[in-house]
């Protein structure tokens, strides 16, 4: 029989569907609204900054530079926000990390694209937050900002269940491949939307962010597998018959303490 118990929906698939969506628009809409920079890419800005570095293009240095400080410092920044509001319990502080998000790319969405550096800037920064705070589905390690590591591991998952049909393997499987297609489709929603709306287009990733905030207000039911539960059980079992074999020993020293000290 499988346990379950109450979980937190920071780490459902549910509330990485809204992420992706937001992680890919964010990305398009930095890529083809505000000069070619990477959101979230930031391998892909190393690699242009580079390439500007050697071929002497000074004034484009910045231009992804920028974007890569910005986004150290987003990470920094979830970092600290997880060590002084983890222990709160009114909001989880993920929700605080999605919130921070929602604020400051609806200012992004004022900007006018003369502000592209300061625009990029902030994107990065937020999407930092976003990857460093969000960094497990159902169990499994993944990113909703970026592609590159869902897609190793669900390659991995096909070829583990190619080979051993292990439900378990096509799970992963099946999560990671949607949650790249579903960047794929928030990227061509911020592609359209860019087009149409200029740079108000960064409000529909707030939606998005704003629907996984309130996701999270909800405790979802999780099913326990049944061998770690059964693990989990004999490591109980042994743990209180150490406990007793602990506190046997201890009264018998008293006794022997207390026959010494008569003699």
């Amino acid at each position: 029989m499988k346990t379950k118990h109450r979980g937190q929906m920071s780490e459902s698939f549910l509330t990485a569907v809204f992420l992706s969506l937001s992680g890919g628009l964010q990305d398009a809409y930095t890529y083809l609204f505000r000069g070619k920079v990477f959101a979230n890419a930031q391998t892909g800005n190393i690699v242009l900054l580079s390439a500007n570095i050697m071929d002497g293009r000074w004034d484009k240095v910045l231009h992804y530079l920028v974007p890569l400080c910005a986004f150290a410092l987003g990470v920094l920044a979830a970092e600290k926000m997880r060590e002084h509001f983890q222990a709160m319990q009114r909001l989880h502080w993920r929700q605080l990390v999605v919130l921070g998000e929602v604020l400051l790319l609806f200012a992004v969405g004022f900007l006018p694209q003369s502000q592209n550096l300061l625009a990029n800037a902030i994107v990065s920064f937020s999407c930092a937050m976003q990857v460093q705070a969000f960094r497990k589905v159902n169990g499994y390690a993944f990113a909703s900002t970026m592609c590159i590591g869902d897609l190793r591991s669900g390659v991995e998952a096909f070829c583990i269940w190619r080979n051993s049909h292990e439900p378990h393997a096509k799970d992963r499987m099946v999560r990671y491949f949607g949650i790249i297609f579903l960047f794929a489709l928030g990227a061509g929603l911020g592609s359209k939307s860019a087009a149409q709306l200029g740079g108000r287009a960064i409000w529909i990733s707030c939606c998005f962010l704003l629907v996984s905030f309130a996701l999270m207000f909800i405790r979802e039911e999780l099913e326990e597998n049944p061998v770690i539960e059964k693990d989990l059980t004999v490591i109980r079992q042994e743990t209180r018959e150490i406990d007793r074999a602990l506190k046997q020993e201890l009264q018998e020293e008293q006794r022997e303490l207390k026959q010494s000290a008569r003699k």
